[in-house]
């Protein structure tokens, strides 16, 4: 599928890594689980610490202009270029939603002053080289690799479609067109997965600058123009917003000419976006309704944890325990797919996760100021979605009421020890959490981690998660076809059975009486529906 907010521009076979990707999966040692205690037995679950009412915007960092970050590596071929810019959908002025996104895609596509769309690419092909853009909420990254033989024409190419942009008329509505079918033929239409996230983003913060699709709302991409793109490329594209990256066989006259370049530049732009706090009332609850046979359930909160606080990496590694993203070893993987056949999958993530296309891992330069803490029951048929929720939420509660086994800590622990390690396999990686620090004063991010892994006990990691998981503050979106039904079963909390097609254990089945019982945090009153043909119209 199409991602809906980056496009490559020429992807070389022998420099294409998301084509060649695998997944890395690594399954755990079968283990049979000890038979749960009946639920007259289990003792209560302790009492949450207070949540927060709001979440203020506790500032990032931020670096010198043009800020240089080099990771030498003389014996490579391949030369690696990042520009991270402080600028993304945050940034869409009012009634424009999507101009941040457009825009660094017309840059990247689009051409330059000397050459066309088309003849960028045919330069460009020969030599299997990479030129890129990306775009989130605060941040927009134009990325490059080249082999050092094509460097010197490759580095005129890639600073020029930043300083002598073409702003073809016929790109800027080709790919204004895409940009308006990802939102209604994609994002609506075909991935329920990417529908329910975007969902939930709506609905944690609604009325701030986080709360629109990154590619944009229809309305908003409908009312962008050519000048409009102009005028917002010199607006934050600046130096003062620009972390430059160089890796592989950089050498200082390689630095010097990056940097000079660039210096052409505006020195400054438009004053960053002031964001405000976000309520956190919990209890919500937003269902799409759309013609599907399954339904895809996002859940979460806003949490003011975040990289850089002492708690945040017991809490990442619990969560990881619980569901690390496309993985076979957490909790509710096990829980819900293996042992109840549920659905493909079922992952947590301790900060916003946007999967990097061609790997399991999550994409760097997304930093945000406003953390949300995250689940995702991938699709389910609709007649299990409520036991799929509630079991979600089973398992969480279970993750807040006690210390992690002894041994599954240790298996846990084992796990993300080496799974680290693939994270920074690449220079654009490596590249992309040196860029990160700067913003989140995470220095040596991963090796922190690691050692911070060496250090934990069950009994660290279960006081941060009391500290900090708070199931009763999860705010909720489905993707669905009957909403109405749906709806209902929100509002009445009725138990939701669910029945196997194979036996199952007698403890596995006095298990799903609990979960099928579990209350949902959900307010009757705090619950809307809409249409997904009007989901993002303005």
């Amino acid at each position: 599928m199409r991602p809906l907010l980056s496009r490559s521009l020429a992807l070389g076979a022998a420099l294409y890594l998301g084509g060649c990707a695998t997944t890395s999966r690594t399954a755990p040692a079968p283990e049979a689980a000890p038979p749960p205690p009946p639920p007259e037995a289990q003792a209560p679950a302790p009492s949450e610490p207070p949540a927060p009412t709001s979440v203020p915007a506790r500032p990032l960092q931020q670096p010198e202009p043009a800020r240089l970050v080099v990771q030498a590596n003389p014996n490579s071929p391949i030369v690696s270029f990042r520009l991270v810019f402080r600028s993304g959908s945050v940034d869409d002025p009012q009634g424009k939603e999507g101009l941040g996104a457009l825009t660094a895609q017309l840059l990247a596509e689009g051409g330059t002053q000397s050459l066309t769309s088309a003849q960028l690419l045919a330069v460009l092909f020969p030599m299997a080289a990479e030129l890129d853009a990306s775009t989130d909420k605060e941040f927009t990254v134009f990325s490059g690799r080249v082999h050092k033989d094509f460097l010197p024409r490759f580095l005129e190419l890639f600073t020029d479609v930043l300083l002598k942009p073409r702003f073809d008329p016929q790109e800027f509505e080709r790919l204004r067109s895409l940009a308006l079918s990802d939102l209604r033929n994609g994002l609506r239409s075909e991935n329920d997965e990417a529908l329910g996230k975007v969902a939930l983003d709506s609905l944690l913060y609604q009325g701030h600058p986080y709360a629109h699709f990154v590619g944009g709302t229809e309305k908003g991409l409908e009312a962008i123009t050519l000048e409009d793109v102009k005028a917002h490329a010199a607006r934050v594209f600046t130096q003062d917003r620009l972390v430059i990256g160089l890796a592989g066989p950089v050498d200082e006259q390689l630095q010097r000419s990056v940097v000079s370049r660039l210096s052409a530049l505006p020195a400054t732009g438009a004053p960053r976006v002031e964001l405000p706090a976000v309520p956190t009332p919990g209890g919500r609850a937003l269902v799409v309704q759309k013609p599907t046979l399954s339904t895809a359930i996002s859940l979460g909160y806003v949490t003011p944890l975040r990289r850089g606080d002492p708690d945040f990496f017991p809490v990442a590694f619990a969560l990881s325990y619980l569901g690390e993203h496309r993985q076979l070893g957490g909790v509710l993987f096990n829980e819900l797919r293996e042992k109840r056949g549920l659905n493909y999958g079922d992952y947590a993530y301790a900060e916003h996760f946007i999967e990097e296309r061609g790997s399991t891992y999550n994409r760097t330069n997304i930093a945000r100021t406003q953390q949300d803490l995250t689940l995702w029951i991938r699709p389910v048929v609709p007649v299990n979605a409520m036991f799929a929720t509630r079991g979600t939420l089973y398992f969480l509660d279970q993750l807040v009421a006690q210390p992690i086994p002894a041994e599954k800590f240790e298996r846990s622990r084992s796990f993300l020890l080496g799974y680290t390690r693939l994270w920074e396999q690449t220079d654009q990686r490596r590249l992309g959490y040196a860029i990160d620090a700067l913003f989140l004063g995470t220095p040596n991010y991963l090796e922190q981690y690691r050692a911070a892994l060496a250090k934990m006990t069950p009994e660290s990691v279960h006081a941060a998660v009391r500290r900090h998981v708070r199931p009763k503050a999860l705010d909720f979106a489905f993707v669905t076809q009957d909403a109405e039904a749906l709806v209902k079963q929100l509002k009445d909390q009725a138990p939701s059975p669910i029945t196997y097609a194979s036996p199952k254990s007698p403890e596995l089945l006095e298990q799903d009486k609990a979960i099928g019982a579990r209350p949902l945090p959900i307010r009757p009153d705090a619950i809307q529906v809409v249409p997904a043909d009007a989901f993002m119209e303005k």
